[in-house]
C-alpha cells in the first residue's frame, strides 16, 4: 500500500488554496496544510497555462514520481496540492524530486534524519 492518498474532492482543494500555507518555486508551487488524518494526501493539478494535454499530463507524471520519492520521508498528516507551473515540464523528476525535498525541509514537514 502506498504511503499516501490522492485528494479528489474540489472542497479539499479550496481548503487548502483558502486557507493552507504556499511555498513557491519557478518550477511548482506547493500548498500544505496539516490534517487529522494520520496519512499524507496529495493533490495534483496543472492548467491550461502549462499547455496541451499531452504536456500536462507529463507535467502530472513528473510531479506524481518526483513526489513518490519524497514521500518517505514526510511526516504523515498532511494535506499537500501541488501546483505545475510552465517551467514543470521542462525539468527533469530527480530535479523536481530536489525542490520538494528542500521545500519540504524548510517548512518543517520531514522526519529527521538518523
Amino acid at each position: 500500500m502506498s504511503d499516501f492518498v490522492t485528494l479528489k474532492c474540489n472542497t479539499d482543494f479550496r481548503r487548502l488554496y483558502n486557507r493552507g500555507k504556499t511555498v513557491t518555486d519557478p518550477a511548482l508551487v506547493i500548498y500544505y496544510s496539516k490534517n487529522r488524518a494520520g496519512i499524507c494526501r496529495i493533490g495534483i493539478t496543472t492548467s491550461k497555462k502549462i499547455g496541451n494535454a499531452v504536456e500536462r499530463n507529463r507535467s502530472r507524471r513528473l510531479l506524481k514520481e518526483a513526489f513518490r520519492s519524497v514521500c518517505p520521508n514526510v511526516i504523515p498528516g498532511y494535506d499537500i496540492v501541488i501546483v505545475a507551473r510552465s517551467k514543470t515540464k521542462y525539468v527533469k523528476s530527480t530535479r523536481l524530486a530536489e525542490i520538494m525535498h528542500r521545500i519540504f525541509s524548510e517548512q518543517g514537514m520531514l522526519k529527521e534524519e538518523e
